[in-house]
């Protein structure tokens, strides 16, 4: 029975076990309140977020080495304190006191050395390099942790090729959803040696993150519906601010980087008055620039994209309606959200260069030597104290002591991803990009529109997505849903990838 069945008979309690599984007692019905999570939707504050503010540049992480191609700094993670409302100081985790983090700039071809300092209170840590081409010990996966109080200095080479737009977040076991929530994410870019698009384009990052305040300007826990859904908050936040400002002359070409370091939302955006040209994904640039009207940025997804402000006046990125699926009542109202507004001035822009027809040759993989599948499914079963829920993938809930599967280092593979579950699931690989080739659902298969570099892609539900990678570097790696909540309740694996 799905669970969708079980939540209309009115069962709604969940329980973290030890195995990563969801516990639904029906005994404890009435309070729906249990384990310290309310099952109901999030409390409701009257704190006002103020809007319209000028965007604010992120901070920037300094380079401390003298010696050319070395990067070299430090990251702390600990709490402070932000305040987002008029009057309300709020508790969150930073890293080096802001949130989201410091922009980390590096150029293909440095050498990477950054120390972690962990001072968050009585919590292990870890700083993942999502999607970046580092070693399997330095990846920053949940096996890896860093203590409270201690330090740990990650040490990569960025090798040729690897421009693109990543980003930083914590990995620790069973801890990950709460302290990206609470406001651990950064911005991580790596620039090429020679960039095709013209500098006159600027390069500007936007960092998505969303915001529950309670009343008081707290954090609130997570409740029973962000663990089935993945939390989504209140408000939706660019670069820490609620609908920024920014003001250009007409006829400005912007290149933007977009980060969704969400836990679990989905946004669909649209650039009111303004034409989207999609230039870049997850890993790096396309082979050649494509138009848009939209874009599905599922969370951990990343584009880059040129927008022309071809004439005066307002122009708003705002949200479209998207359901991907949601468990019980509380579903958030996802369209119609202004989240960015761009002030078209009557001063003309200067002429700028056009935008290359070419903007990189892409290697196409070979046939696969080896196929796998996945199967993504949410499942309820009754046992003497009630229900069981679960996220799996082949049906087993994430075990850290245990290896799912066994991949040869520079073999190619293609995996296909079946999602049977009642929701969209976001698909992420550590350590490598893949090309996503085909897309099926229902009685209808299509190829992707274009081939990018990915290192995460929505499988919606009852959709197969079909995609291929190749591991070249030996070692433990992650693949799980990006919806970090779920990650954490088992629909995460590991496969060891043998030189």
């Amino acid at each position: 029975m799905h669970r969708r069945g079980f939540l209309a008979a009115g069962l709604a309690t969940v329980l973290v076990s030890q195995r990563a599984t969801a516990q639904m007692k029906m005994d404890d019905m009435p309070g729906m309140d249990m384990g310290g999570h309310d099952m109901g939707a999030a409390p409701q504050g009257a704190a006002v977020l103020p809007e319209g503010e000028a965007l604010r540049d992120l901070s920037r992480l300094a380079n401390e080495a003298d010696t050319p191609g070395l990067f070299k700094a430090k990251l702390t993670a600990g709490s402070t304190t932000a305040r987002f409302a008029e009057g309300l100081d709020t508790p969150i985790l930073a890293y080096n006191g802001t949130s989201p983090g410091p922009l980390i700039e590096a150029v293909e071809g440095d050498r990477v050395e950054i120390t972690f300092a962990n001072r968050i209170a009585d919590e292990a840590s870890t700083i993942h390099w999502h999607g970046m081409p580092v070693p399997a010990d330095q990846d920053g996966n949940p096996m890896d942790p860093v203590a409270t109080g201690t330090d740990r200095t990650y040490s990569f080479d960025l090798p040729e090729g690897s421009a693109g737009s990543y980003w930083y977040h914590p990995h620790p076991h069973g801890k990950t959803a709460e302290q990206v929530y609470r406001g651990l994410a950064g911005a991580f870019v790596v620039k090429p040696k020679a960039d095709p698009i013209p500098a006159a384009y600027g390069d500007t990052v936007l960092v998505f993150t969303d915001l529950r305040l309670a009343a008081d300007g707290t954090l609130p826990d997570n409740t029973m519906t962000d663990l089935m859904n993945g939390r989504v908050g209140d408000h939706v936040l660019v670069n820490g601010q609620k609908n920024p400002i920014l003001t250009v002359p007409f006829g400005t070409k912007r290149r933007f980087r977009f980060y969704n370091a969400t836990n679990a939302r989905f946004l669909r955006l649209s650039f009111d008055g303004a034409p989207m040209t999609i230039i870049g994904t997850d890993g790096g640039l396309l082979e050649a620039p494509v138009a848009a009207d939209e874009i599905l940025l599922s969370p951990a997804e990343r584009f880059e994209l040129i927008v022309s402000f071809e004439k005066p006046g307002t122009a708003t990125l705002s949200t479209l309606d998207y359901d991907r699926g949601w468990m019980g009542a509380g579903r958030p109202a996802d369209a119609g959200l202004t989240l960015f507004t761009v002030d078209v001035s009557e001063t003309p822009a200067e002429p700028v260069p056009p935008l290359p027809d070419r903007l990189r040759p892409m290697v196409q993989f070979g046939a696969p030597a080896v196929s796998r599948r996945f199967v993504f499914t949410e499942t309820m079963t009754m046992n003497a104290t009630g229900m069981e829920m679960g996220f799996l993938i082949n049906g087993a809930a994430f075990d850290m002591k245990r290896v799912d599967i066994v991949a040869k280092a520079g073999q190619v593979e293609l995996w296909e991803i079946v999602n049977k579950a009642d929701m969209d699931h976001p698909f992420h690989v550590h350590g490598t990009q893949f090309q996503v080739v085909e897309h099926e659902r229902g009685d209808e298969i299509s190829k992707p529109a274009y081939r990018a570099w990915k290192d995460t892609v929505n499988v919606a539900r009852g959709e197969t997505v079909r995609l291929l990678l190749r591991q070249d570097r030996p070692g433990p790696r992650m693949y799980h849903c990006h919806i970090l909540e779920h990650e954490q309740l088992g629909m995460m694996g590991i496969v060891d990838v043998q030189a």
